[in-house]
C-alpha cells in the first residue's frame, strides 16, 4: 500500500520534474510513511514517485519505482491478493523473482501477458506501468475502484497522482472546478468524474490509460466490469457461493508482514469477517471498536457479545464530543476532496494506528451487494414517480414538505434522477439560494453530468444494487474510506469486494438475493452456523455517530453561522431546531472550509 505521483512532460526538463514530483510524493507522506523513491527517464522527460507503507517483504527489497528485466518500472498503490497464485504460475513458465513483493508480480504478469494481466489482477489498485521498449505509460486502476488514481493529459504530457490535493506543485493544472460547488450540495460529495480541478479528474474503475510518450496519443480502455446475470437460480447454491467466495476473500486479505486488524462495528458484515479470520486460527487478531456514552447511538453491547466469541485482542476505545470537537477542523484538513461524512473512519483508523496496525478488515459493500439499505425498498415506488410528466414533478417539489423537496431530481432520466430523490442532499433551487445563482444554471450542471443507465431490463432491487454499488460506495464510502484511513498509513481492506465475491453477488437472481422480510437475509443465512442471532435479530444502526448532537456546538458551525447569506443562516437555524440533517449542514461546512475557501498552492513551475 503506497501513494502514487508522476508526470511525463515534454516540455520541462527532469531536473525539474524531479522537483515537482518530489514535492507531490511530500504532500502524500501520510499514505506512505515507510520508504520514498522516484525513477527518472531523462530521455523521456518521465519521473514516477512512490511513497511505501510496507505491509509485504518489509526489506528494502520492495522499495518502489520497482523494475523488471530493465524494461518494465512501476509505481504501485494497493494489494494483489491473489500474487501467490499468479507468481506459482509465472515461476512455471520460467519467470525468476528477485523479491517476495507483490509489486514484482504485477510487473512480471504484465511481460508476459501485456495489457491482458490487467484483468487477471485480484485485488485493490491503482499503478503507473512504464514500458521502456515501447514508450508507452499505462495508468491502471482496479475493478472495483477502490484504489483512488486521479490524472490530467495535455498536448505536452501527463500528470497523475494518488490524491487531487497532490496536484498543488503544478501550476497549469490549478483551474479550479466552479461546478463541484453544485455538485456538492447535491450529492453530498463529489460524485465521478467531477473534482475541485477543471482538468483533474479520476481513472474510471477496471479501465486503464496507454500513453504514447512519442506521439503523446492516448486511449482510455476497459479490461474489466461487472454485470448482473442472474445465472444462479437455487438458493442453496447462491448461500454456498457467498460462504466460498467470502471466506477465500478474507482468507487472501489476511496476507501480510505487518500488524492486521479488523473493524468490529457491531454489526452483521464485521461480525462475519471477523468470525471467518477467527476461524483460519489467524495468529495475533486485533479487533477494534468504537463506542459513545450516549447510548441510542453506541453498539458497545453488540460489540462485546462478538468480541466475546473471538480468540482476538479487543481495543474499545469511547469516542467522547470533546475529542470530535478537538480533531473535527483537522479531520476536515484530512478531506482530498469534500465529502460530508468519512469522520468515524476517520477516528477508528486513529485508534487503529495508535495499536500499531498497518491495515484493517472492513464490511463495506456487503449493504450493496445484498441489500442493506433503505433504498432497495423505496426504489421501486421512486421509479414510478419518475414516469410523471416533468411538469407535475416540477410542482410537486415546490408545493412538498422539506422531506420531498427533492421529487424534482426525477427529471433527471435514469439512475442519476433516483439516486438524487433517494439520496440527495439538497434540491437544485435550494443550491441556487445557497450559492447565490440561479436555479436553471444549477438545474443544467446537473443535467450535464454524464449520464447513467436505466437499466430496464433489471428489477427494482438490483436496480439499487447498482446505484449504491457504482453511486453511494464507488463514489462516497471507497474514498472516505482510503483518504481517512491513509491519513493515519492504514490501509482499509474491504473483502467483500473481492473479485469473486462480487460476481457471485451479481450472477444471483433477485428474488433469491433480496429475499425474506429483512436486510440481507440471504446474507445472514449464508453464515448463521457462525453468526449469532443476537447480531443480526436487532435495528441496524450503521457506523454513526452523535453527529446532530455534537455539532450543535461545533466551531465550525459557529462559523458558518456568522455568514452574510440569509439562506446559509437559515439552514444553520433549521439543523438547530431539528428540521434539517446534519449531513446536509455538514456539507455546508465542507463547501466553505474545503471548496469555497482560497486553497493555498505552491506551483512549481
Amino acid at each position: 500500500m503506497c501513494r502514487i505521483a508522476g508526470i511525463l512532460n515534454q516540455t520541462i526538463g527532469t531536473a525539474i520534474l524531479e522537483k515537482v514530483v518530489k514535492a507531490m510524493c511530500d504532500l502524500l507522506q501520510h499514505g506512505g510513511p515507510d520508504d520514498e523513491g522516484l525513477f527518472t527517464s531523462a530521455e523521456d522527460n518521465l519521473v514516477l514517485g512512490n511513497r511505501r507503507l510496507s505491509l509485504l517483504d518489509l526489506s528494502a527489497a520492495g522499495h518502489q519505482p520497482m523494475q523488471f528485466n530493465g524494461r518494465y518500472t512501476i509505481t504501485f498503490n494497493g494489494e494483489l491478493y491473489n500474487f501467490v497464485a499468479l507468481k506459482n504460475e509465472l515461476l512455471a513458465a520460467g519467470v525468476q523473482f528477485k523479491t517476495g513483493t507483490d509489486t514484482e508480480v504485477i510487473l512480471a504478469a504484465f511481460a508476459q501477458w501485456n495489457t491482458q494481466s490487467f484483468a487477471r489482477l485480484n485485488g485493490m489498485f491503482a499503478f503507473a506501468l512504464w514500458d521502456d521498449e515501447e514508450k508507452m505509460l499505462f495508468l491502471v486502476r482496479d475493478k472495483a475502484g477502490i484504489k483512488p488514481l486521479y490524472y490530467a493529459t495535455h498536448s505536452n504530457g501527463l500528470a497523475f497522482a494518488s490524491e487531487v490535493q497532490a496536484f498543488s506543485p503544478i501550476a497549469y493544472l490549478q483551474e479550479t472546478n466552479e461546478a463541484a460547488k453544485v455538485y456538492q450540495l447535491a450529492y453530498g460529495y463529489l460524485p465521478e468524474p467531477i473534482t475541485t480541478l477543471a482538468h483533474v479528474k479520476p481513472l474510471p474503475k477496471g479501465c486503464y490509460i496507454a500513453y504514447n510518450a512519442q506521439t503523446h496519443l492516448h486511449s482510455l480502455q476497459s479490461f474489466s466490469f461487472f454485470s448482473f446475470s442472474n445465472s444462479i437460480k437455487e438458493e442453496g447454491i447462491a448461500k454456498q457461493s457467498v460462504f466460498i467466495g467470502l471466506s477465500g476473500a478474507v482468507r487472501r486479505q489476511m496476507i501480510a508482514d505487518a500488524p492486521i486488524g479488523v473493524f468490529l462495528s457491531g454489526g452483521i458484515d464485521s461480525a462475519i469477517i471477523a468470525k471467518l479470520v477467527n476461524n483460519k486460527d489467524q495468529k495475533d487478531l486485533h479487533t477494534l471498536s468504537i463506542y459513545f456514552n450516549e447510548k441510542k447511538y453506541s453498539e458497545k453491547q453488540y460489540q462485546d457479545i462478538i468480541a466475546s466469541n473471538l480468540k482476538s485482542t479487543h481495543h474499545a476505545v469511547l469516542l467522547q464530543e470533546a475529542n470530535f470537537h478537538t480533531h473535527f477542523p483537522e479531520i476536515i484538513q484530512s478531506m482530498d476532496l469534500p465529502t460530508c461524512d468519512g469522520i468515524n473512519t476517520w477516528f477508528i483508523s486513529k485508534f487503529a494506528a495508535a495499536e500499531g496496525l498497518k491495515a484493517v478488515l472492513s464490511g463495506v459493500g456487503a449493504d450493496e451487494l445484498f441489500g442493506g439499505y433503505p433504498s432497495f425498498n423505496r426504489i421501486g415506488k421512486a421509479m414510478l414517480l419518475q414516469k410523471m410528466p416533468d411538469l407535475a414533478l416540477h410542482f410537486s417539489s415546490k408545493a412538498s414538505a422539506q422531506k420531498y423537496d427533492r421529487i424534482s431530481y426525477l427529471q433527471i432520466e435514469g439512475m442519476r434522477g433516483l439516486y438524487l430523490f433517494l439520496r440527495g442532499h439538497f434540491a437544485p433551487a435550494q443550491i441556487a439560494k445557497q450559492l447565490g445563482g440561479y436555479e436553471k444554471e444549477t438545474w443544467q450542471m446537473l443535467h450535464d453530468f454524464p449520464t447513467s443507465p436505466k437499466l430496464e431490463l433489471e428489477g427494482p432491487k438490483n436496480a439499487a444494487s447498482w446505484m449504491e454499488f457504482n453511486m453511494y460506495m464507488q463514489d462516497q464510502l471507497l474514498r472516505d474510506a482510503d483518504v481517512m484511513g491513509m491519513a493515519h498509513g492504514l490501509e482499509i481492506r474491504v473483502p467483500f469486494l473481492d473479485d469473486e465475491v462480487i460476481h457471485s453477488a451479481f450472477a444471483m437472481d433477485e428474488k433469491i438475493k433480496f429475499k425474506g422480510k429483512i436486510p440481507k437475509q440471504l446474507l445472514i443465512e449464508s453464515f448463521e452456523n457462525i453468526l449469532s442471532k443476537e447480531i443480526w435479530d436487532r435495528p441496524k444502526m450503521g457506523f454513526s455517530f452523535p453527529f446532530a448532537e455534537w455539532m450543535r456546538n461545533s466551531v465550525l458551525l459557529r462559523e458558518l453561522e456568522q455568514s452574510n447569506k440569509i439562506h446559509t443562516k437559515k439552514a444553520c437555524k433549521d439543523f438547530m431546531n431539528g428540521k434539517l440533517h446534519w449531513s446536509r449542514i455538514m456539507s455546508l461546512i465542507v463547501l466553505k472550509n474545503k471548496i469555497s475557501e482560497k486553497r493555498e498552492v505552491n506551483s512549481m513551475f
